[in-house]
């Protein structure tokens, strides 16, 4: 059987920094290695993977068909088959009597990615129909590196034309006329900081506007009402929105309000008391936002009207607008809502079955579509979308994704629980086991993120199953850096404040052994990226706490990489964990950074997953925290890197192939807690 892998080791502060060098002969042999390393280690679990694998598929429905989606002549839809990695894309004409009902005979295949995968990795960024209906836009990923090659494809004679721009960031935007499209180029390090518009029969495109602030992304979508562009300026801290008249695209984009250092807006153009107006969320009033809006004519800030007031304990996450009325995407207790404001009726708030769960408007439909649709799920009922009528507050489901195979929802307790961190400040936790699990120390894999004020909802999982059928609990941890519980929760979590997620997250872990769900032994956690962060930083200063832990393309090389200002998304960066160029934010970020901190004492079972073509984290963050924990770990507990050489931050793009990764992780645990 292979020996594990030893790194080279080279002298100074980073001696592992020669894996940084891309495409070299040595570094592809390492990580090569390191591969065969796994499935070594794994060989004896084969047909457990095996199982699991055909487990986790068997619960799929393999042949599917999506809900269809009305707008204008069309239903548009999308189709999966067994066997196929990647959904087709369709659409047949609309019935006059305004059903979903597809017509399969005259049903018009759109885009095959299968067939343009050809078997390797393939990720679709735009999928645009314009507004006649005529020509769709598309952008494809061919390796994992986020960078796109635009296409547009004429309905009509399914003729398809490559765009010559290289860079790309994979987004296209119509104009009115559909002809003209917007688009995003990247720079040097990957930040899309240049809109181009290209009217489709011209031999070049025209750049109209360059972002040189190397903080903000640019991006450009349609407002709800599809008679604006509105082009959007954002850094971690601050934004800056810039609109167009989609009917006159060959014009300039007027700005709403000049950026300013920590005022955060955004814009979406619809309907008020019948007449066309600007909305506009905002935190000049307070951190968790407020909702403004302004008359076509006058869209800048001096104009701006109070609409929905700032309120200390409600997030105003997001708004959808329609002809009829507001939604209002809330957060309140760590917990969505949604709240619809009905024109010329009271305002109500849904009520929802769960105690923890994942809600957002996923669907608009089109402007003047009297309902929406909602997606809802939690961690024991796999996802509904919900047709809300927006006059009524009456919800029908539409669709529940099936589960095949003997499956109950109720067979499952879904819990939210609440961990106390060493300041006192009260951290909820997302529970799911099988009825009967919680009497006794389970195993249990506890998940967490906390970074860049993204919530982690609860969601159904059907290869969760195969770990909770084994006796598994599944929990959530919400830790500050999060957006759970509001602006307040990620700011807690961030900059100065960083070592609370690490806090928070050992109090979760400590809480769920207190309270006799788990051991020690039998406790395994997770965290794919910045959560990748979490679980290394976590893994240094309590390793005694766990069993196992996994470690998703891990942000672990935090300190190197924030010196680093070349790399992809490095000054975009420093407003979530801070300048390390300043001597007190280094030694701040040294005090945690996973690769740094790694010492001579006994770890955990770990397995790391890096994507080679991964532009956010780059590969070498694993393999580098990896060789110095082989260097200085004192147990002899498994080890494991594992790089998809073909894959991105997402890992690989194919349904099947995702599985068998999950498979793999499963199959993991189970070895490492002798449960296979």
């Amino acid at each position: 059987m292979p020996t594990a892998p030893i790194a080279r080791k080279d002298p100074g502060a980073d001696p592992y920094r020669w894996l940084e060098a891309r495409d070299s002969a040595e570094v592809l042999s390492h990580l090569e290695a390191e591969n065969r390393y796994v499935e070594s280690q794994l060989a004896d679990q084969a047909e457990l993977r095996e199982r699991l694998f055909q487990e986790i598929k068997g619960r799929i429905r393999e042949t599917d068909l999506s809900l269809p989606t009305p707008w204008g002549d069309y239903l548009y839809y999308q189709r999966t088959t067994a066997g196929d990695e990647y959904p087709r894309h369709y659409r047949c004409p609309r019935p006059a009597s305004g059903s979903l009902e597809i017509d399969s005979s005259a049903e018009h295949l759109l885009l095959d990615p299968n067939a343009l995968a050809d078997g390797g990795f393939l990720a679709l960024g735009a999928f645009s129909i314009s507004p006649d209906q005529q020509r769709l836009a598309y952008s494809l990923d061919d390796s994992g590196d986020e960078i796109y090659q635009l296409f547009v494809k004429d309905l009509v004679s399914d003729a398809v034309q490559a765009l010559p721009f290289d860079n790309c960031d994979g987004s296209m935007t119509w104009a009115n006329d559909s002809r003209t499209l917007f688009y995003g180029e990247l720079d040097d390090s990957h930040r899309p900081y240049k809109l181009h518009r290209y009217r489709l029969g011209d031999e070049c495109a025209e750049e109209v506007f360059h972002e040189s602030d190397g903080r903000f992304f640019l991006s450009c979508y349609r407002a709800s009402s599809e008679r604006q562009l509105i082009l959007l300026l954002g850094s971690k801290t601050t934004s800056e929105a810039w609109v167009l008249d989609a009917d006159t695209p060959r014009q300039a984009f007027t700005c709403l309000a000049p950026r300013e250092d920590g005022h955060e807006y955004y814009a979406d153009h619809g309907k008020l008391d019948g007449q066309w107006a600007w909305l506009i969320r905002s935190n000049q009033a307070g951190i968790n936002f407020a909702l403004y809006s302004a008359s076509e004519p006058a869209p800048q800030r001096a104009h701006w009207q109070e609409l929905v007031a700032h309120d200390e304990r409600v997030m105003l996450e997001g708004v959808s607008l329609s002809d009829s009325a507001l939604v209002l995407s809330l957060r309140e207790g760590g917990l969505p809502l949604i709240e619809v404001r009905p024109q010329g009726r009271v305002a109500y708030r849904l009520s929802l079955p769960d105690a923890a769960y994942s809600l957002y408007a996923q669907d608009n439909l089109e402007f003047t579509s009297p309902v929406i649709r909602l997606r809802y799920e939690a961690l024991n009922r796999p996802a509904q979308i919900r047709q809300l009528e927006l006059a009524s507050d009456t919800q029908q489901i539409l669709k529940e994704t099936p589960v095949l195979g003997p499956f109950d929802a109720d067979a499952y307790i879904s819990q939210r629980l609440w961990a106390t961190a060493a300041d006192g400040t009260q951290v909820p936790i997302s529970l799911v086991a099988k009825r009967g699990v919680l009497d006794r120390p389970a195993p249990l894999y506890l998940y967490g993120y906390g970074a860049y004020g993204e919530s982690l909802d609860p969601w159904f999982s059907h290869a969760r199953l195969s770990l909770l059928e084994r006796g598994f609990v599944f929990a959530v941890a919400h830790v500050r850096g999060g957006g759970e519980l509001g602006e307040a929760w990620y700011r807690a979590g961030k900059l100065e404040h960083k070592q609370n997620s690490f806090d928070d997250f050992i109090a979760c872990a400590e809480h769920l052994i207190d309270q006799g769900f788990t051991r020690a032994d039998r406790l395994v956690i997770s965290g794919g990226s910045a959560g990748g962060l979490l679980i290394g930083a976590t893994l240094n200063q309590r390793p005694e706490l766990f069993a196992a832990a996994i470690a998703e393309v891990p942000f672990v090389d935090v300190l190197n990489t924030m010196l680093n200002p070349d790399l992809p998304l490095t000054v975009t960066e420093y407003d979530e964990w801070g300048d390390p160029r300043q001597a007190e934010v280094q030694v701040r970020i040294k005090a945690y950074a996973p690769y740094e901190n790694v010492r001579a004492q006994r770890y955990p079972a770990i397995l790391a997953v890096a994507g080679y073509n991964d532009s956010r984290v780059q590969y070498w963050e694993a393999a580098k925290w990896v060789a110095r924990l082989r260097e200085l770990k004192s147990d002899d507990n498994l080890l494991l890197l594992k790089t998809d050489l073909g894959a991105g931050h997402g890992g690989m793009s194919g349904r099947y192939q995702a599985l068998r990764d999950t498979a793999l992780e499963y199959a993991f645990l189970l070895k490492v807690l002798d449960l296979g």
